[in-house]
């Protein structure tokens, strides 16, 4: 589980009403908070989009396209040359 921040921020956030009861299913079938589960899937959606859940994983991936300088411009244009 991620450690909790010390300045935590808050959004709210609208759910339909099947999405809310199999959320809420969830929660109970896994035995986690909603909050933990909404960590979860933001967590995944940040690896989805390769963007760094921390600062450790930021500095991580800081190293890794410092080391290969052609690394980050490939990313950006897809690996496709005109």
């Amino acid at each position: 589980m991620a450690q909790k921040p010390t300045e935590a921020r808050r959004k709210l956030v609208e759910f339909d009403a099947e999405t809310w009861q199999a959320l809420d299913l969830l929660t109970r079938d896994s035995m986690k908070t909603f909050q933990e589960l909404a960590d979860e899937a933001f967590r995944d959606l940040l690896r989805k989009y390769g963007r760094p859940s921390d600062l450790k994983a930021a500095l991580r991936q800081s190293v890794r396209s410092s080391a290969t300088p052609g690394a980050a411009s490939e990313k950006r244009s897809g690996g496709r040359h005109r």
